[in-house]
């Protein structure tokens, strides 16, 4: 006990000195056993990780607490540096959602393996405290989410991104097979593990499904990591914060779809 507990001392220490960019020589091999050495250098690179943000990154959880945990659930404005990012992309050259409209969310989560990872999101305004309330939340019960990453990361394509696992919010798009736009448009819709809750229409006995890879995750009464379903945590608490649930709809069924527009 006494052992773990210098430990502990010496990680708050290092973690306490290098956000004061003071970093300090590996040590003596004499006197820091190897393990400790190793906690040292860890903490070092998530500080480096939490600084820049480096989205679908892993960092341990004692990290996010010297780093702040308020640090890691932020509504930040589109900046020049963020739009560069998804100009052309995302936020394609004929979107006509003001930057204003749009934040950058900053969150943290767990994945099905208590790895805890950053995550990104760019949403409407209307809804951003709504979803960093409802993500931090589901940090607090380690609700799993597989990754969450922009979509530009995938070159801005859907399928690409569900078959990774990714979750996202804003882009500007259409609606699968209609010329509609989707309220992922303006940034009031989110897709959650979208993989194991795909998108499934069935029209004359021809099933359709986004992503394509998603045959194992069609029948929705099989239990299975990431399923949302009406006694799911992560959906109870969108549908508390007044969400839409895409598995609620008649025509198709979204089961990764949540929405939010304005009344």
């Amino acid at each position: 006990m006494k052992y773990h507990s210098t430990l502990r001392l010496r990680w708050i220490i290092y973690l306490s000195l290098s956000f004061c960019s003071y970093h300090p020589l590996k040590g003596n091999n004499d006197t820091i056993k190897d393990e400790e050495y190793l906690m040292l250098q860890q903490a070092k690179t998530d500080n480096l990780v939490l600084k820049q943000w480096k989205a679908g990154e892993k960092v341990t959880i004692q990290s996010t607490q010297t780093f702040g945990i308020a640090n890691c659930f932020k509504s930040l404005p589109i900046d020049s540096s963020r739009f560069l990012r998804i100009k052309g992309k995302s936020y394609k050259p004929d979107c006509n959602i003001p930057l204003k409209e749009l934040r950058y969310l900053k969150v943290l989560h767990y994945n099905i393996k208590g790895e805890v990872r950053l995550g990104e999101l760019i949403c409407n305004k209307d809804i951003s405290n709504e979803l960093l309330a409802i993500f931090q939340e589901l940090f607090r019960v380690k609700y799993p989410i597989e990754r969450m990453v922009q979509i530009d990361k995938y070159n801005v394509e859907d399928e690409k991104s569900m078959q990774a696992k990714n979750t996202s919010c804003f882009n500007f798009r259409r609606v699968a097979e209609t010329q509609s736009l989707s309220n992922h448009n303006t940034g009031h819709a989110i897709d959650i593990n979208p993989l194991y809750n795909p998108y499934i229409k069935i029209r004359k006995g021809k099933i359709t499904m986004q992503p394509k890879n998603a045959t194992s995750y069609i029948d929705r009464s099989k239990r299975f990591p990431y399923k949302i379903s009406k006694g799911d945590y992560c959906y109870k608490l969108f549908k508390k914060h007044g969400f839409q649930w895409g598995g609620d709809w008649n025509s198709v069924k979204d089961f990764q779809h949540f929405e939010k527009t304005k009344k």
